[in-house]
């Protein structure tokens, strides 16, 4: 997968049924490649979930693995058919080397200059920030004033309230979470709603 096909914003799926995960990916196909899924790994059966949810949707929706903390979970990932590889701290080199091999995209997480320096030097495709409402938008802004513009994605605290501010101050991306659909629709499996959530969302930006 290129860096320049990446969404801007990533939907994480963190403790989903698949009937639910499903009905997500349903509600997004009007959408037109503007949302990637993160299937996190500590969901139960979720290197099953990537590799049926990429049979069915592969082909319209990046589909990719959450919460990968070793190489032998971004191993299983890939194989599952993770287009792309989060994870909630920095990862070692030899998951980004793992990754960059494989053409996954490799999106680590970081929290001060240095770290996120340190990420892209040994082959981040994208930094993630987290969590990011505890260092706010602000955070995007100064810390790309001496690095430079970065992709920087934002996660943790995002909603559509604050979206557009963390935007205009630098973030490149966004990851929401719980925040981001109704509980009910997403027992209910109202994909109709699910979808308006998304609309919301964008219309926000």
């Amino acid at each position: 997968m290129k860096l320049a096909d990446y969404p801007r914003f990533t939907v994480i799926m963190r403790g989903y049924t698949f009937d639910q995960a499903d009905a997500i990916l349903q509600a997004m196909q009007e959408f037109d490649h503007q949302f990637a899924v993160e299937m996190t790994m500590n969901t139960e059966g979720a290197i099953d979930h990537i590799r049926e949810l990429n049979k069915r949707y592969g082909d319209t929706t990046y589909i990719g693995a959450g919460t990968v903390r070793t190489l032998e979970q971004a191993k299983a990932c890939y194989e599952a058919g993770a287009k792309f590889l989060l994870g909630p701290h920095m990862f070692t080199e030899e998951m980004l080397a793992y990754a960059n091999e494989k053409g996954v995209l490799a999106v680590p997480a970081a929290m001060t200059p240095s770290e996120v320096n340190q990420m892209f030097a040994q082959g981040a495709d994208i930094v993630k920030v987290f969590p990011a409402a505890v260092v706010t938008p602000r955070f995007f802004k100064d810390i790309q004033a001496p690095l430079g513009k970065l992709p920087l994605m934002g996660v943790g605290g995002i909603s559509k309230e604050n979206a557009k501010e963390f935007f205009e101050n630098g973030a490149s991306y966004l990851g929401l979470g719980s925040g981001m659909f109704n509980k009910q629709d997403i027992e209910e499996l109202n994909v109709k709603n699910l979808a308006q959530s998304m609309k919301e969302l964008l219309a926000a930006i």
